[in-house]
């Protein structure tokens, strides 16, 4: 069933330290991420870049953490630009760091609480994302939005979470780089936790098809977090962490197959691509056929499984 795209750019760098993935949703843009989705007979609505107000009241007690009033600032507009934009149509957060998500999940969870429904995150990333403002060591605020969906401490700045997501309701898919301290807090945390070792040992269609099957039995809403990360670096270049071992492309595709076949996304973000870092246009290309992938696009019709 076509879908009515809303495109939001997200030129956020503020979560990490290096400088690049402010040019992220130009980058989109420039591989030709809204005509490929009208090829793909959904409608298009570009809403531009979203303007900021950084939170110059906000404050940490752990002095490694930087950028926070700009941050703040970001969580606060995509909160409102995606619950927005969930009324009208599908969106598409185009980065921008994955601090993005502090703001988008925000705005997914706030409108899924208002419709009294359940949101449920996939989360497709080398890296769980599970410190707070207080635990992280490198003060980039871009490894923590999990841990703030799930209701964790340390997140005063940001305010309340609108509707704490049940860490039940969490799939992190791909992971391959954990901290210490997070690995402590994620054994606290009932998250479904599919690294690439349960992928090898398990491969790509079953425990996602599992994870599916839950957002079908709670009829809940399905918010999905791509991460160019989540790709391994061999294919993917264009990201400032790089971790080896990520999926290819066969496996990105198929994950987006099987999203696609499902029906249930919701809303979609689109992280951490760094345009300085690509080999001319390379991983903004790839993104933007996975995108594809999901919205439809497919080599050969085949009869679509049920879930539930």
């Amino acid at each position: 069933m076509p879908k009515h795209c809303i495109l939001i750019g997200a030129p956020i760098d503020a979560g990490q330290r290096r400088a690049g993935c402010l040019m992220g949703p130009a980058a989109y843009r420039v591989a030709g991420l809204a005509q490929t989705l009208r090829d793909l007979g959904h409608g298009v609505e570009d809403m531009g870049d979203v303007d900021i107000v950084p939170a110059t009241d906000a404050t940490c007690d752990n002095p490694a953490v930087h950028s926070l009033a700009e941050v703040v600032g970001w969580s606060n507009a995509l909160r409102t630009a995606t619950d927005s934009a969930l009324n009208t149509g599908f969106p598409i957060i185009m980065g921008g760091d994955h601090s993005l998500a502090l703001g988008s999940v925000a705005g997914a969870a706030a409108h899924a609480a208002a419709k009294g429904k359940p949101l449920f995150l996939l989360w497709l990333d080398a890296h769980s994302d599970f410190h707070t403002p207080l635990t992280t060591t490198s003060g980039n605020l871009h490894g923590t939005p999990v841990a703030y969906f799930t209701g964790r401490d340390g997140f005063d700045a940001f305010g309340p979470f609108p509707a704490v997501i049940p860490p039940e309701n969490i799939c992190l898919f791909g992971i391959r780089s954990v901290d210490p301290a997070e690995h402590a807090a994620l054994l606290e945390h009932d998250i479904e936790i599919n690294d690439m070792r349960v992928l090898d040992e398990y491969g790509i269609v079953k425990p996602l098809r599992d994870f599916l099957d839950k957002v079908v039995a709670a009829g809940g809403m399905l918010h999905v977090s791509l991460d160019v990360d989540f790709l391994d670096p061999s294919i993917a270049p264009a990201v400032g962490t790089t971790v080896p071992g990520g999926t290819t492309i066969r496996e990105a595709h198929l994950v987006m197959e099987l999203l696609h076949e499902s029906g249930l996304v919701t809303s979609l973000d689109l992280v951490e691509l760094n345009p300085f870092l690509d080999e001319r246009g390379r991983t903004a290309r790839l993104m933007v056929d996975l995108v594809a992938s999901l919205m439809g696009r497919k080599v050969f019709d085949r009869p679509t499984r049920s879930f539930g």
